[in-house]
């Protein structure tokens, strides 16, 4: 008798294809009352992580993406918020203060050139996809797991990321040595401590 051999997992690249087209279909599927809802739940459970930290980066959202603004906006005294910043296409991703006002490199609104460069000590990360480990899967360029290797390269940071419940798989997703985990993960209904 033939014993069939297990599946083989999936590649990061089909599992980001299928969590892609499910984020955006999800997206597409809320009223603008709905989504201000989710997103003002998402802050109730993420604000209270944040005590003690001084600056909390999040990002400018892709039409498809949880926003962090619910969170950055309700930032206590004393906290500053930031934002990822590139000179240009090939640039690594820094951090610079709020608010959003020129394009990026990819269009996508992104901080003044001229305001401050910080270095956060929490980050709010956007995600295509994660498990319940931390593993994250992007839209796969490796910004933010280099960004966050030099951040941690300098000290201690927290990172956060902000989904979607439909955005946590149940597979695991495999990690490359450069993938940088999540600390933790939040979506309107639940906190997911990863590490």
């Amino acid at each position: 008798m033939v014993v069939p051999s297990p599946p083989s997992p999936r590649s990061k690249s089909d599992m980001r294809s299928d969590a892609l087209a499910a984020r955006r279909a999800f997206a597409r599927s809320l009223s603008p009352e709905l989504r201000a809802e989710l997103e003002a739940k998402l802050a109730g459970i993420v604000l209270p992580h944040l005590i003690g930290a001084r600056t909390v980066a999040g990002y400018h959202p892709l039409k498809d993406e949880i926003s962090p603004y619910c969170v950055l906006e309700r930032l206590g005294a004393g906290q500053r918020a930031a934002l990822p910043w590139f000179l240009d296409r090939d640039s690594r991703m820094l951090f610079r203060e709020a608010p959003a006002v020129e394009p990026s490199p990819w269009g996508v609104l992104q901080p003044a050139a001229s305001a401050e460069a910080l270095a956060p000590d929490l980050v709010l990360v956007p995600l295509v996809a994660a498990d319940r480990s931390g593993a994250r899967i992007g839209h796969g360029k490796g910004h933010y797991d280099r960004a966050l290797a030099h951040l941690r390269e300098g000290g201690t940071v927290f990172t956060i990321g902000l989904a979607w419940e439909s955005q946590i798989v149940d597979e695991p997703i495999p990690a490359d040595p450069w993938d940088m985990p999540l600390d933790a993960i939040a979506t309107p209904k639940e906190w997911i401590q990863c590490r």
